[in-house]
């Protein structure tokens, strides 16, 4: 195929995932795309975002597991006009004649679906993780592309020693070429030689002196064909190794904020970080927004609380409580005495009657929300979830395995109270 320098055809492809298992309970009743961020967004809402701000509507995203909650996001969400041919379509794991299994990896994912993203003719396509955070002008990404000449672009960091035993490492010439690729490096293992060359450091940390791949590629599309012409199932570990070896593969080194949120701990820190003053990932970006569903909630109303370096989303309903380093989703309800720090709530997905809650008391089943007096910290709580009066979590000191504990789960020092839990009145965790 002729690839197009001057008005490429993109399509967008990100990768939805696979069980999440790193991000469980979060990723127990939806997939990691659809994992609740920052109060309002949902993970997805950053990579299509990027797409959105560089110019680039043509959007699939691959998903197999917990679809559902995707689904009805990305419907809510992402509608273009007729005009712009913009689109942001699921395409999950089917069956056909040529096939009938489950996606095998991320590779694998792309094959079984060449012959969708072949309708749009592209001349180039840009894949993309669901479950990253970070700002990305993909526009300059393929201008570089393009300019370097090359078969395939790899998206780069830079890194420390230590962090380098983490990533898929990079070794380039003085052009950002890529020369050899390693998968996690041994600690002890000396790669002097991998260093990257003066020629391309510009103004990186000098302790940062190795290239990690982000996960985030340019294919010309005659290019993914042939790399796709194969049995292999994973980009990072199989496809970008073998293509470097028969392909002219660069680097494209960006410099700015990137954070892999694959993990609860990873995610509890990037997302607090949004309370500080001057938080690494901004979204107060009025030239490049983060899109994601318009609900048409009612403001917040805060009913005398004291609130410190806290985000709170539309919807909520805060009474006398007192809330530092908290991140507070869509429609949470806090009442009167509550004292939380270092929290992350997701929100609700609804607001219940006066009925529905007389009825619930006379079962004994809290509110939705977060009731009278608690002390709450350090704890994720997933959407929907009922927290009884006079409940403390993660303040008494007491250290939990990591693991399954019935009404929650433990990680890191981190407690997560599941989507929907039940916690009663009274509960010390």
């Amino acid at each position: 195929m002729q690839n197009s320098t001057k008005n490429p055809r993109v399509i967008a492809i990100i990768l939805g995932g696979g069980k999440g298992t790193r991000l469980y309970p979060l990723t127990k009743e939806r997939s990691k795309p659809a994992v609740p961020f920052g109060g309002k967004y949902r993970i997805v809402d950053i990579p299509i975002s990027n797409c959105i701000n560089s110019g680039y509507r043509k959007i699939y995203l691959l998903t197999q597991f917990n679809s559902a909650s995707l689904h009805h996001h990305i419907t809510n969400s992402y509608n273009f006009d007729n005009f712009s041919g913009g689109f942001v379509e699921i395409l999950a794991a089917e069956q056909t004649l040529e096939h009938s299994g489950w996606f095998e990896g991320t590779a694998d994912a792309v094959r079984k679906n060449l012959i969708h993203f072949k309708s749009q003719n592209p001349t180039h396509y840009i894949i993309l993780s669901g479950d990253q955070l970070y700002r990305m002008n993909l526009k300059k990404f393929m201008d570089s592309h393009i300019e370097s000449g090359a078969d395939i672009t790899i998206a780069t960091t830079a890194v420390n020693r230590h962090d380098a035993s983490g990533f898929g490492i990079m070794q380039i010439d003085s052009k950002n070429k890529i020369t050899a690729f390693q998968e996690k490096p041994a600690p002890t293992l000396n790669i002097d030689d991998w260093k990257i060359p003066k020629a391309a450091r510009g103004d990186l940390p000098p302790e940062k002196e190795y290239l990690a791949s982000m996960g985030i590629y340019i294919f010309n599309a005659d290019a993914m064909e042939e790399a796709l012409d194969n049995s292999y199932t994973d980009f990072g570990k199989e496809i970008i190794p073998k293509s470097i070896k028969t392909k002219k593969v660069s680097s494209y080194i960006f410099d700015g904020y990137w954070e892999d949120i694959g993990t609860i701990r990873s995610f509890y820190e990037a997302t607090l970080d949004l309370t500080t003053y001057n938080p690494a990932f901004n979204l107060y970006n009025a030239e490049e927004p983060i899109y994601t569903h318009m609900r048409n909630l009612p403001p917040s109303k805060i009913n005398g609380a004291m609130i410190e370096n806290s985000l709170t989303s539309e919807g909520c309903v805060i009474t006398k409580a007192t809330l530092k380093r908290t991140v507070i989703g869509v429609r949470s309800i806090i009442e009167n005495g509550t004292e939380m720090n270092g929290v992350i709530t997701m929100g609700a997905d609804f607001y219940e009657t006066d009925d529905e809650k007389a009825e619930n008391a006379k079962k004994g089943i809290p509110n939705v929300g977060i009731g009278k007096n608690c002390k709450i910290a350090t704890t994720i709580i997933d959407k929907d979830a009922r927290i009884g009066d006079d409940c403390q979590i993660n303040v008494s000191g007491k250290k939990y395995d990591d693991g399954d504990h019935g009404m929650f789960y433990s990680t890191d020092g981190i407690i997560v109270i599941r989507k929907g839990a039940v916690i009663p009145s009274g509960t010390i965790i």
